[in-house]
């Protein structure tokens, strides 16, 4: 199912098949940078695990999960957007996405994440949007930009997030628009 469209993408829900596009991403130690300090997310784990967890989210929110992200036209892997209930901050949407090397510098998440915002707010009825990432990571800083989510807060990622690393290593940022903001935006 296809869940929007933009000029060049289409994100449409996961499906069982799509499980060596996701594990050959995730095993670019670049890819996995800013996720898991370059350590590839194991075959075993997508399948047991992340992706049955993504395609349930499916039938109990259906306007919200992961969504694989394709160019149009063509059906190329780009790699996936999610918009879900923030695992930290309870009432609040949470817009994600990573990329295939590949695909960075070509404005797809810009693209994608303020389709997203737009429809998170619209068809979701979303009252704020948040995004999270490592205060280094400069480029997923941008993009949440240039989607009109602010900064909000600096925080420490929880230990079993980050596992085995320092204070310092699991610094954080937190950027979100709320929905009277993302309308003055519109106007």
């Amino acid at each position: 199912m296809i869940l929007l469209e933009t000029e060049r993408l289409r994100l449409r829900r996961f499906t069982p098949g799509d499980l060596d596009r996701l594990v050959a991403m995730d095993s670019d130690p670049e890819v996995m940078r800013y996720i898991t300090y370059g350590e590839p997310t194991r075959r075993e784990r997508y399948e047991r695990e992340i992706l049955p967890r993504w395609l349930d989210l499916y039938d109990s929110l259906p306007l919200l999960g992961y969504w694989a992200a394709e160019t149009r036209p063509g059906g190329a892997f780009v790699g996936w957007f999610h918009l879900r209930p923030d695992r930290f901050d309870g009432g609040e949407q949470e817009l994600g996405y990573r990329f295939r090397r590949a695909h960075w510098g070509h404005g797809y998440a810009t693209e994608g994440g303020r389709a997203l915002v737009s429809h998170g707010f619209g068809r979701v009825g979303a009252g704020k949007i948040s995004a999270r990432t490592l205060a280094a990571n400069a480029a997923s800083r941008r993009v949440m930009e240039k989607c009109g989510l602010a900064f909000e807060r600096d925080f420490v990622w929880p230990e079993d997030v980050l596992a085995g690393r320092s204070e310092d290593e699991r610094a954080g940022v937190k950027y979100s628009i709320t929905r009277s903001q993302w309308q003055v935006r519109r106007t």
